[in-house]
C-alpha cells in the first residue's frame, strides 16, 4: 500500500473490520487538505478578451477563485466590468496581478495612482489581493544593489497606499525582473515594511531562478499571504514550465506548508502560455486538478 497509515487509521480500520477499498478511502480523509485552491487566467492568453473563455473553464473545473490583470479588469470597465463574467459563472476574483515598476523613482508617483485604481477594480470585482509584478530590467547587466532602495522604497509607498483599500499588496518575485534571485528575495522581503507589504511567491518562478521554493516559502511563511503554484521542468513548452506534478518542484512539500494557513488571498494554479503549447489551456487545468486530488485538495463540485 502506497500511503502508510497511522496507529488511529489502523485502529479505525480493525475496529470497522474494513476491507481494503475501505482503508483507502479512510487514508484519502486522513490526508485530506483544507486548501481552497484558484487558478489565474494567464494560461489562457494575456489580453482582455481571453479573460471569457478562462472564467468559463476555471469555473467549469471547480476551482475556488481566479486571478485576471490589473489592465485586463480596466478594459473590461468599458462593458460592464469583469465582475459580469464572473458573476455569471458564480466564479469570485480574488486577485489581480499588477505590474509596477520599482527601480524608476520617476515615475513613482503615477505607479502608485495606477495601483491605486487597479486596487479599486479588483474590490469592486470582490478580490483583496494586488500582485505586485516587478518591473523587467538587463539581467545580464543589472546590478541589484544599486536599485534595493529604490525597490524597497517603492514597494512600502504602494503597500501604505492599498492600507485601508481592502486589498493586500504582495510582492511576486519574477525571473527576467528587478526582483529574480533568492538573494534578491531574501534582500527586499527582509527590508520592506511588511505591515503593509506582504509575500506572494511563485514557486515555479523560484525554481527556474535556482532557488529552493520549500525554503523560501517556509522562512518567509509567517508573511506569505497570495501565492502562485506553479511546477518547472525546463522543457519548450510553457516558458519551461509544465503542469502540476511533472516537474521539479516539491508541489507536495508546499501544500503541506499552506494547508490550514489562512491567507487574504489564495493559492493560485498557474501555467504561463506561449506559442507552442502542447495541450489547451483547460487541459493543463484538468490535468492539475487531477494532480491535487490526489494530494488530498478538493474543488467544487
Amino acid at each position: 500500500m502506497a500511503a502508510t497509515m497511522n496507529r488511529r487509521d489502523f485502529s479505525r480500520v480493525l475496529a470497522l473490520g474494513l476491507g481494503a477499498a475501505s482503508v483507502r478511502s479512510v487514508l484519502a480523509q486522513s490526508t485530506a487538505r483544507r486548501l481552497k485552491i484558484g487558478h489565474t487566467g494567464i494560461t489562457w492568453g494575456f489580453a482582455p478578451k481571453d479573460a471569457e473563455q478562462a472564467i468559463k473553464d476555471v469555473a467549469s473545473l471547480g476551482y475556488y477563485g481566479f486571478e485576471s490583470f490589473g489592465n485586463v479588469l480596466e478594459s473590461w470597465e468599458a462593458t460592464g466590468g469583469l465582475n459580469v463574467l464572473l458573476d455569471a459563472q458564480h466564479l469570485p476574483l480574488r486577485s489581480a496581478y499588477c505590474p509596477v515598476n520599482l527601480t524608476d523613482a520617476t515615475k513613482r508617483t503615477d505607479e502608485v495612482a495606477k495601483l491605486v485604481r487597479w486596487a479599486k477594480l479588483i474590490k469592486k470585482c470582490g478580490g483583496s489581493i494586488a500582485v505586485l509584478g516587478p518591473n523587467s530590467v538587463p539581467r545580464a547587466s543589472y546590478d541589484f544593489a544599486a536599485h534595493k532602495t529604490d525597490i524597497v522604497s517603492a514597494l512600502n509607498d504602494m503597500g501604505k497606499a492599498l492600507d485601508g483599500t481592502g486589498v493586500t499588496g504582495v510582492l511576486h518575485q519574477h525571473t527576467g525582473t528587478c526582483v529574480e534571485s533568492r538573494d534578491e528575495t531574501y534582500a527586499v522581503m527582509e527590508a520592506v515594511d511588511t505591515r503593509y507589504v506582504k509575500f506572494g511567491p511563485d514557486i515555479g518562478q523560484l525554481q527556474k531562478g535556482g532557488a529552493d521554493p520549500v525554503q523560501v516559502v517556509k522562512d518567509f511563511l509567517p508573511i506569505v499571504q497570495h501565492m502562485h503554484l506553479k511546477d518547472f521542468s525546463g522543457g519548450a513548452a510553457f516558458l519551461g514550465y509544465c503542469p502540476l506534478g511533472e516537474g521539479k518542484v516539491n508541489v507536495p512539500a508546499i501544500l503541506a506548508m499552506m494547508d490550514g494557513k489562512k491567507i487574504d488571498g489564495m493559492v493560485m494554479v498557474e501555467l504561463d502560455s506561449s506559442p507552442n503549447q502542447p495541450v489547451t489551456a483547460k487541459d493543463a487545468a484538468t490535468t492539475a486538478k487531477a494532480y491535487l486530488l490526489k494530494q488530498g485538495v478538493s474543488l467544487r463540485a
